[in-house]
C-alpha cells in the first residue's frame, strides 16, 4: 500500500462511459488506453506508447484537415466567462485553424445559437441563471467544469439538463485536458504545434539543478491529503514553499512558476483531490520546466494515460514517505538513476491549451460534428464522481 493510500478515501476512482458515446467523440480508445497503462511498465510498452500516442490526443491535434464545410457554419454562444472574468473572444481560425465558428458572449443571440456553453460554478453559484425554456429545436448546450469533483457543488440541480459535456476526463463528450504530449516526429504537421513547448533532454553539464525540491500552493488547506503529505516529508527533506502559503515567487522569475521550477531538481505536482483524470496544470508546468514531478492525485495507471511511467514519480510508488524522500536524495547522488527519469523528454513536446480562447473553438468544432445529436445527459452526478 503506498504513502498516498493513508490520505484517500477507501477505494480507487474508475472510468465508466455513459451508454452512447463513440469512440471518436471522446477522442480516444480508451481500451489501448488500458492496455498502454500496464504495458508501458517494461522497454516494449514505452515504445508502443509512441506509436499510439495519437489516439489520445484532444481532436483538434489529430493532424486532420479542417471541418467538411457541409457541416455548415455553427454559433457558440458564451453563457457566461467563467469565474466572472472577461476575455475577449478568439478566432478559431485564425489561432487554431478550426473553421466555421461564431463565438458570442451577446445574450440576444440565444434563439440563433446552435449551442450555449455554460460554466458549472456560475450556474451552481447561482450568479447566473440558465438559459429560458423552452431551448430552441436542435441547441445543445454544453456543461463546461474544469474543478474536480470535490469542488463542483450542488450537480444534482442540473441532471438531464445538459446534450454535451465538456471537461478535463477522457470520456467526456468534448475532451481537452488541462496538457498533453505531442511525439516530436509530427511536429511540423499539427495544426497547433506552434503552440506546443519542445521539451529536452538534459545534457551531462546541466543533468544536476541547483535546487533540490520545491512547492508552490496557493489553496491551502488543513483537510488536503497534500498538505498531510508535505508535513510528513518536510522532516526527511528540505522543500521550498513558494505561492500565497508559502514565500513569495522570486522577483528574478518574474512571476513564473514555470521559471522558478526550473530552477528545481524535483516538483511537488500535489492535486488538491484525488479524482479519475484530474491532472492540472501542476503537473504540466514541472514537466515543461524540466523538473521531476512528485505526483499526488489519481492512481499511477491513470497518470500513465498522460505521459510515460518514468516521466514522474507517485507517491503511491513507496511504502512510507520517508522511502520517498530517500529515493529522492539517492537520484540526486546517482546521475544514471536521474537520467532514466528524463530521457524520455527528446521524444515529446508539451501543449498546455489556453484557458479559454482553445476550449471554446473545441466545442464548436465539436458542436458542428454533433448535428442532429439531441442525446441529453443522464446522472451527471454520477457519472462526474466515478
Amino acid at each position: 500500500m503506498g504513502v498516498g493510500a493513508h490520505w484517500r478515501a477507501a477505494g480507487r476512482s474508475t472510468i465508466t462511459r455513459r451508454p452512447g458515446l463513440s469512440q471518436q467523440e471522446i477522442f480516444g480508445v480508451l481500451v489501448l488506453r488500458r492496455t498502454c497503462s500496464s504495458v508501458c511498465v517494461a522497454t516494449v510498452g514505452f515504445l508502443f506508447l509512441l506509436g499510439v500516442c495519437l489516439l489520445y490526443l484532444p481532436d483538434q491535434l489529430t493532424l486532420e484537415p479542417l471541418v467538411s464545410e457541409e457541416n455548415g457554419a455553427a454559433t457558440l454562444l458564451i453563457w457566461t466567462h467563467p469565474f466572472g472574468r472577461y476575455r475577449k473572444l478568439p478566432d478559431c481560425f485564425a489561432l487554431y485553424q478550426i473553421g466555421g465558428c461564431t463565438l458570442t458572449d451577446d445574450g440576444r443571440a440565444y434563439t440563433q445559437a446552435d449551442a450555449v456553453i455554460i460554466h458549472h460554478r456560475e450556474v451552481a453559484s447561482g450568479t447566473a441563471d440558465l438559459p429560458q425554456e423552452p431551448r430552441p429545436r436542435a441547441q445543445k448546450w454544453i456543461w463546461m467544469n474544469y474543478e474536480s469533483p470535490a469542488h463542483t457543488p450542488r450537480l444534482w440541480r442540473f441532471e438531464d439538463v445538459f446534450n454535451l459535456t465538456m471537461t478535463y476526463r477522457t470520456d467526456s463528450d468534448i475532451f481537452l485536458p488541462y496538457g498533453y504530449l505531442l511525439p516530436r516526429e509530427y511536429r511540423s504537421n499539427g495544426l497547433q504545434n506552434r503552440f506546443a513547448h519542445p521539451l529536452r533532454a538534459p545534457s551531462r553539464l546541466h543533468l544536476l539543478r541547483p535546487r533540490l525540491l520545491a512547492w508552490v500552493i496557493s489553496n491551502w488547506s488543513e483537510s488536503h491529503a497534500r498538505v498531510a503529505l508535505y508535513y510528513q516529508l518536510r522532516r526527511y527533506i528540505q522543500v521550498d514553499v513558494f505561492g500565497r502559503a508559502g514565500r513569495p515567487l522570486p522577483e528574478d522569475s518574474g512571476g513564473s512558476v514555470v521559471r522558478l521550477v526550473g530552477r528545481y531538481q524535483f516538483y511537488l505536482a500535489l492535486e488538491n483531490s484525488q479524482h479519475t483524470d484530474y491532472v492540472t496544470e501542476k503537473l504540466w508546468n514541472a514537466v515543461r520546466a524540466g523538473a521531476i514531478p512528485v505526483v499526488l492525485g489519481p492512481s499511477r495507471q491513470n497518470y500513465e494515460r498522460f505521459l510515460p511511467p518514468e516521466a514522474f514519480i507517485h507517491v503511491d510508488d513507496f511504502p512510507t514517505v520517508r522511502g520517498l524522500a530517500r529515493y529522492l536524495l539517492m537520484l540526486r547522488r546517482n546521475p544514471a538513476r536521474l537520467r532514466q527519469h528524463l530521457d524520455w523528454r527528446g521524444s515529446y513536446s508539451v501543449h498546455q491549451p489556453t484557458f479559454w480562447a482553445e476550449h471554446y473553438c473545441t466545442a464548436c468544432r465539436a458542436v458542428r460534428r454533433n448535428r442532429g445529436r439531441t442525446d441529453v445527459v443522464e446522472d451527471l452526478t454520477r457519472w462526474f464522481h466515478s
